[in-house]
């Protein structure tokens, strides 16, 4: 069975209230059935816990609920090294710090994908082949960052 590190995006969409907005009622939608559906090994790490539990209280409750039950996968000193490698190397600016260590959680324990609704730091076509070649580089595992409507229907 392949294996999931769950960004904090998706959870968002996961349990926000819905959308007026298409896009974002769509991909609440998506997000809904991929996980109602899915059938993968699903891991998230503390960064998920941090970001879940900011922002209005009713919803960040909602997503630590949800994630309360999924394993968490460490947060090494690998982990921070290739994320700041990440930043320092221009491949993700400044301020995506945790995006960075989202991509390294992801790497540092092979995981299959990185599954996020963040197209402007993570899944970006021209931003993925960069992680992949820093990531490939250093010796890890690039797992493929996706949306839950690309792992729809597996």
């Amino acid at each position: 069975m392949e294996s999931v590190y769950i960004e904090t995006s998706v959870l968002s969409y996961l349990t926000a209230r819905p959308s007026r907005n298409l896009i974002a009622a769509a991909r609440q939608r998506i997000t809904t059935e991929w996980w109602d559906k899915q059938n993968y090994r699903i891991f998230t790490s503390n960064v998920v816990i941090a970001e879940s539990g900011q922002g209005d209280t009713e919803c960040s409750q909602l997503r630590l609920g949800i994630i309360k039950d999924i394993p968490r996968l460490a947060i090494t000193p690998e982990c921070h090294r290739l994320a700041e490698k990440l930043i320092a190397d221009c491949v993700l600016p400044e301020n995506a710090q945790d995006d960075a260590l989202h991509i390294a959680v992801s790497s540092c324990h092979y995981t299959d994908f990185l599954l996020t609704w963040n197209c402007r730091h993570l899944a970006n076509a021209h931003i993925i082949p960069k992680i992949r070649k820093l990531i490939e580089s250093e010796g890890y595992k690039f797992s493929q960052i996706c949306t839950p409507e690309e792992l729809i229907g597996e």
